[in-house]
């Protein structure tokens, strides 16, 4: 499927599967995301206030966890990015761990360190940045129920 074309309905379709097997096997996956960095994503839809759940990969990095917003490299950002954007203060499931984190996006410099460490450690990121003309954002999640390590 066409980047471009992932409704709601097909994510959620295709999410399902994944967020009952990491909460089922304590945040571990099997198949092709066995060796992924895998978190979930619960956000608060910025125009319905509804709860969203999204498996992503994510890389950890001075005690935040980045996630990347490439939507499989589409000419738009995912619906989790406008949620985060909307409302910062969200909750991540880290294996059997639940935190509250604060998602800002990264700029600068910053962003395109952090987006080559994204390249290197998930190659699918470079290819997805080639298909689309957009900057594809990094967001950090950043915990706020213990300190930075």
């Amino acid at each position: 499927m066409d980047g471009n074309a992932i409704t709601a309905e097909f994510a959620e379709r295709f999410n399902a599967p994944i967020i009952e097997e990491f909460r089922a096997n304590g945040g571990r996956l099997g198949g092709e995301l066995a060796e992924t960095p895998i978190l979930l994503l619960r956000s608060v839809g910025a125009r319905s206030g509804a709860t969203r759940v999204n498996p992503m990969a994510y890389l950890e990095h001075e005690g935040r966890y980045l996630v990347i917003a490439s939507k499989a490299g589409a000419d738009t950002n995912p619906a989790w990015y406008h949620n985060l954007k909307a409302n910062p203060d969200v909750v991540i499931e880290l294996g059997t761990e639940t935190l509250r984190v604060h998602a800002e996006e990264l700029t600068g410099p910053e962003r395109e360190a952090r987006y080559t460490d994204a390249a290197n450690a998930l190659p699918a990121m470079a290819e997805h940045q080639s298909k689309t003309r957009r900057r594809i954002p990094i967001i950090a999640l950043t915990p706020v129920d213990r300190p930075h390590r």
